[in-house]
């Protein structure tokens, strides 16, 4: 057994040559300049002692050693001797040289090989001349991964950032650039023009990255802006393929919310259509920096102008969806069998904007896709021309089978079975048990050809390709036409009265009794929206009194801090509110908007039914969502037992 007192003599006899080395070096030294020390003697001296305190511990019997635990503690001694030879490399840096020389070296240094791109060294130059700004990035990218429950957080559906992509949103807002090798200079407080360095350059430049950083890790800008990747149709990562594409964007939406006088909805319209422009064209996945600085030189000549930044976007969008790009160019990319693509997405997009249902079924593409957002399984599409069958026809290639355009949604009757059997031959029994109206508008949405099952299998891909073309223009074409305010007659809900599909609240965070903010009034809204998606959905009115009186928000905003007291920030919480109290993510089910009266906002929370049974988190913190609630008249009741279980079974079968 080794013990303590082995263990400290072991440490010292190790690491005692070396001191005695430099011990009696250092004396003879002194003594005469010339002398050179005999180190072999030295070790060899050493090794006598080791030996000799290996003897005395088996002679005290102290310790237990084999001829392999020696052989090992010299082993270990020996390449503390080996210190001796080893070499130290040291880079000698002038006490001149400047702060940000300092940081390139650094980085070059600690790179250990790996090629370091334009963001690497601003970070590092970020960490010299504002640490803050740098740790506020991988703060915001930590907690998009890794979010706290506790807080809001920049988590989301599409991307998890990393601190080199949001830099480069921050020096896109900032300075309006898209090289980051510019940048550099700039920050360094170089003029580009006549390549002077000013120290007070640097500082004036750093304020002016501060400032837009600030804007670009705002909870409430970032998802503002996210909300238009959903106006475009765009549900989950699986369907982004890009996301430089979805950053680059995002700084378009930063500049349009900051720097023109642009409206909300206008601009959440023309960026969701600048989104699936962009992303469909793979606009920025060749010389993305350069595609982007002539993007950003563009819009800048808007200046504050809204309508000009929104009508040079329209233009540039035009320029890409010509009548030749949907006619000619999208078929021929749709010409492929890759499971994720621009194009694809596009036409998912599409679906989902065209409200669509599976072919054959009745659910909805967009619940398909939300549904299967997080999870790594591939989403249920079936060929259209059988695999088995495709064989006989000589197509065992994967680009044949797989090909985009043999693919659809399609839910298959459970007893149905293909086999080695063309469309021709199951196609009509199959189709016969949809109603003909219903399965002439899925065939539409499906981009199926008329009579496909008759054609021959390449003809059926070249027909169906233009055809999901068509239906991707369509698609496109009604970002922006829905969204309209959510309440057109918010006077007509005043005054209806509170009823099954109506309800008032005052507020959602303020106990006007006790005049302070109350947690148990926001578990009031959850169960008052949890009754309505258990039940046949409704409007709940926040901001105004059991007689129909506006009183507006401001008390409720009161409860927040003074820079957060605004509909963004009030809607982001509620939102998350909600889908932390609730069992199901209320993204496709509840929509919330604003509408202005002489007294203030109203929030207006429009519930849709859900498809399946809603719990809501019981009393306490730690609670599981446990309670059952149910819109029944004007009131929102709690179900439980056999009522609840029979009216589950009764509302959804």
């Amino acid at each position: 057994m080794i013990t303590k007192r082995f263990k400290k003599e072991y440490i010292r006899i190790a690491f005692n040559p070396v001191q005695e080395r430099f011990e009696v070096s250092n004396a003879a030294i002194r003594k005469d300049p010339g002398f050179i020390p005999d180190i072999s003697t030295i070790w060899d001296s050493h090794r006598q002692t080791v030996r000799d305190f290996f003897n005395r511990l088996e002679a005290s019997g102290s310790e237990d050693l084999t001829r392999e635990m020696k052989d090992l503690y010299e082993d270990r001694i020996d390449r503390v001797r080996d210190l001796r030879g080893f070499l130290f490399h040291t880079v000698e840096i002038n006490e001149y040289v400047e702060a940000d020389e300092v940081a390139d070296i650094f980085v070059r240094t600690n790179s250990q090989g790996v090629t370091l791109n334009q963001a690497n060294f601003i970070l590092t130059l970020m960490s010299v001349y504002w640490d803050k700004g740098r740790r506020q990035l991988e703060e915001f990218c930590r907690m998009a991964k890794e979010p706290d429950r506790r807080r809001p957080s920049p988590k989301n559906p599409f991307i998890d950032p990393s601190p080199d992509q949001m830099l480069r949103v921050s020096v896109g807002l900032a300075f309006r650039r898209g090289r980051l090798s510019s940048v550099y200079n700039i920050l360094r407080g170089k003029d580009l023009d006549t390549a002077d360095v000013s120290a007070e350059r640097r500082v004036k430049q750093f304020d002016v990255l501060k400032r837009a950083q600030d804007e670009v890790v705002d909870l409430v800008n970032w998802h503002s802006f996210l909300k238009c990747l959903n106006l475009a149709g765009f549900r989950s990562r699986r369907m982004v393929t890009s996301d430089t594409t979805l950053l680059y964007t995002y700084i378009l939406w930063l500049i349009g919310h900051r720097d023109t006088d642009l409206d909300p909805v206008s601009l959440q319209d023309i960026i969701a259509r600048w989104f699936f422009m962009a992303h469909t064209t793979s606009r920025y996945s060749s010389s993305p920096e350069t595609s982007l600085e002539a993007d950003l030189a563009r819009i800048s000549r808007a200046g504050s102008d809204g309508r000009s930044f929104k009508e040079e976007l329209d233009r540039m969008i035009n320029v890409e969806f010509t009548a030749d790009y949907w006619e000619i160019t999208l078929p021929n990319l749709l010409d492929t069998s890759a499971a994720k693509s621009p194009v694809l997405s596009a036409y998912w997009a599409a679906l989902v904007l065209l409200d669509a249902e599976t072919l054959l079924g009745r659910r909805r593409i967009r619940d398909l896709i939300d549904d299967n957002a997080t999870s790594s399984k591939s989403l249920p599409r079936h060929h259209l021309f059988p695999k088995a069958y495709l064989s006989t026809l000589g197509k065992t290639s994967t680009r044949d089978i797989n090909a985009i355009a043999n693919m659809a949604f399609v839910h298959w009757p459970a007893d149905t079975s293909v086999g080695r059997k063309g469309p021709a031959d199951f196609w009509p029994s199959v189709a016969n048990r949809t109603p003909k109206e219903r399965l002439t508008h899925q065939a539409r949405h499906h981009a199926l050809p008329i009579g496909w099952e008759q054609l021959d299998y390449p003809s059926f891909l070249q027909k169906r390709r233009k055809l999901i073309a068509r239906v991707t223009r369509e698609g496109f074409s009604l970002i922006g036409q829905e969204h309209e305010p959510i309440s057109h007659s918010l006077q007509e809900l005043l005054e209806a009265g509170e009823s099954q599909t109506l309800e008032y609240k005052s507020t959602a965070r303020f106990n006007l009794r006790a005049q302070m903010a109350d947690k148990k009034m926001e578990s009031v809204i959850t169960k008052t929206v949890c009754g309505f998606l258990n039940a046949n959905g409704g409007t709940l009115l926040i901001g105004v009194d059991d007689t129909g009186q506006a009183l507006g928000l401001d008390m409720d905003f009161s409860t927040f801090a003074k820079h957060k007291r605004n509909a963004d920030s009030y809607e982001l919480w509620l939102r998350q509110r909600l889908d932390a109290d609730l069992s199901i993510s209320t993204a496709k089910v509840v929509d919330i908007g604003f509408e202005e009266t002489s007294i203030g906002a109203v929030c207006v929370v429009s519930v849709n039914p859900s498809g399946k049974p809603v719990f809501a988190r019981g009393e306490g913190s730690s609670s599981r969502h446990s309670d059952f609630w149910v819109r029944i008249g004007n009131a929102t009741k709690q179900l439980y037992g056999y009522d609840q279980v029979e009216y589950i079974q009764d509302h959804w079968g």
